[in-house]
């Protein structure tokens, strides 16, 4: 595994024209998601979901694979606890995986979203890595931690509590500066911030902020 990455693919919104596999990453397409890993022309090592959102034509082609490899489809009941993309995930934390590019987890029905959302905090509060990818945007999740932000950073970012408060926030290198302030869920004072050609610095002492990065050209990495 080395420092593979665990890329998840997701049935949301996509933009993305390639996602770049490298040979110690995972790829988990997440029910519906694998119609987007056959445009991209990626072999997913697992397919996952109660496959409510696959294409037709596709299920063929799902059983085919399901007879040559039967531990590469994984199959979940309709009714259950965990949704498809928070059971790709604990496939991933399974597997050894510390980082988690999830894609396809966005737009469609806002409830979906929200989920995915709390994957990430899942994903943090089990010491791992997430970010919610697409072409023009990144979504993460930071707790008790600073984060740093490369001076070519062009676009905006903004930032929530994720809980009642998130206490000890301090933004640096922004055009808009907190220092040491307590930023609550009922107050979006960390909407639409911007990048301003300086390294930019986002900490939270305690508690878990969401942070929403977009980019005004071409993606870029924090």
């Amino acid at each position: 595994m080395g420092n593979g990455r665990c890329i998840i693919i997701g049935a949301g919104d996509f933009t993305l024209s390639e996602i770049e596999k490298k040979k110690e990453d995972l790829c988990i397409a997440v029910d519906g998601g694998y119609l987007y890993c056959k445009l991209l022309a990626i072999e997913p090592d697992f397919l996952i979901g109660d496959m409510d959102s696959i294409d037709e034509s596709m299920k063929e082609e799902i059983e085919e694979i399901k007879s040559r490899n039967p531990g590469k489809v994984i199959e979940l009941n309709t009714e259950k606890d965990d949704t498809d993309a928070l059971a790709a995930i604990k496939l991933g934390i399974e597997k050894g995986y510390e980082t988690f590019l999830i894609y396809g987890a966005m737009g469609g029905r806002l409830e979906h979203t929200i989920a995915n959302i709390q994957c990430l905090s899942y994903l943090k509060n089990n010491g791992k890595k997430g970010y919610m990818m697409d072409a023009n945007v990144m979504v993460t999740v930071i707790k008790d931690e600073s984060v740093k932000f490369a001076k070519s950073m062009d676009g905006y970012l903004s930032l929530f509590a994720l809980g009642k408060e998130a206490k000890g926030v301090t933004i640096k290198g922004m055009k808009y500066l907190l220092d040491q302030i307590t930023v609550t869920n009922d107050y979006p004072i960390g909407i639409s911030n911007e990048f301003i050609g300086e390294e930019g610095e986002i900490t939270v002492e305690e508690g878990m902020l969401l942070l929403i990065v977009t980019w005004n050209e071409e993606e870029q990495e924090a």
